[in-house]
């Protein structure tokens, strides 16, 4: 098949078209900037953002797939940062694959949709979209992905995917933010004993190919259903966090807080970023206090039915491996 992927360059993106290239599928990477590594490995390398129309309707010509994983996360609070890219860059994808007569559309979610302000344990897809959001991050992905699924159709196959907590070598997000924050020694956590799932970076790549294989094989199983995706391993936020860290070489003293104060904290440093007019993200806001103080884990049986998907490289030898390329 030849495949356009969006978002090509970034963590998840280059991961998945690493594997449709080793696998024999022609693929496009549709990204921000250029990458001489996947252009190395054979992908034809096209510079856009999804939110150029034009440029993204010609880019899809001849396509038989696309898997968009193209979006902007963050703790920034603008929620016009998000929009363009989130809401309206999905909605310029769904557009161009009708246009262009592509009939398979695998779309990147997030968990954090479904989110409220209370733990979530073994929740499943019957989960609702979450009533409110403390953060234009998870309020953009429900509308991107609601797009999704309505588009589904008999022109348009399309499947969203929840992966949750994505990490491994080449991450450029997680494992960063967290060795800012563990400089000192010490790192302070809200939930430390609360447990959350997270997914290696190859599991969640191949979850992708699976989705998009499935929506050949068995559209009228998989055709405008969401699943979530993890390494089906819940840990501690303490067990996961402290094993990111050691596989860098970093040993860090893991600290417990209370929530309310993580949550007016955030609160506190959204008010000052928004007064200030700050570009950065803050350190902490209510969202990511609320994540931090809250159980988050899935029960991902859906996706093992449907898609055939079973974790193949379990956490502890991802941080083997991540170990490894640091």
């Amino acid at each position: 098949m030849k495949i356009l992927v969006t978002g090509g360059g970034g963590f998840l993106g280059s991961a998945i078209c690493r594997q449709l290239l080793e696998r024999g599928d022609e693929v496009i990477a549709y990204q921000r900037s250029n990458s001489e590594e996947l252009a190395d490995l054979g992908a034809r390398i096209i510079c856009g953002d999804v939110t150029d129309a034009g440029l993204l309707n010609s880019s899809l010509k001849g396509v038989d797939a696309v898997v968009h994983t193209a979006a902007k996360a963050g703790l920034s609070m603008n929620y016009d940062d998000f929009y363009r890219p989130n809401v309206k860059g999905t909605e310029n994808v769904i557009n161009a694959c009708h246009h262009n007569g592509i009939r398979k559309l695998v779309f990147t979610s997030s968990p954090s949709i479904t989110h409220t302000d209370g733990d979530i344990e073994g929740g499943d897809e019957s989960l609702p979209y979450a009533e409110h959001y403390n953060s234009p991050y998870p309020a953009t992905k429900a509308l991107s992905e609601q797009m999704v699924m309505a588009a589904n159709c008999a022109e348009l196959l399309t499947v969203s995917l929840r992966p949750h907590l994505i990490w491994g070598p080449g991450d450029n997000h997680l494992l960063p933010h967290l060795l800012v924050r563990a400089k000192a020694g010490k790192l302070k956590l809200p939930g430390p004993d609360k447990l959350i799932d997270t997914v290696f970076i190859d599991n969640a790549a191949r979850a992708h190919l699976l989705a998009l294989d499935h929506l050949e094989t068995a559209p009228e199983i998989v055709g405008g259903k969401t699943y979530f995706i993890s390494n089906d391993e819940p840990l501690t936020q303490k067990q996961v966090i402290g094993g990111l860290l050691n596989a860098a070489g970093v040993d860090v003293d893991i600290q417990p807080i209370s929530p309310k104060l993580a949550m007016v904290a955030g609160t506190v440093l959204e008010t000052a970023w928004k007064i200030l007019r700050l570009k950065s993200d803050p350190p902490l806001t209510r969202w990511s206090a609320e994540h931090l103080s809250t159980a988050h884990w899935y029960d991902i049986s859906a996706a093992k039915r449907d898609l055939g998907y079973t974790a193949e490289i379990t956490i502890a030898e991802g941080l083997k491996r991540l170990s490894a390329s640091l």
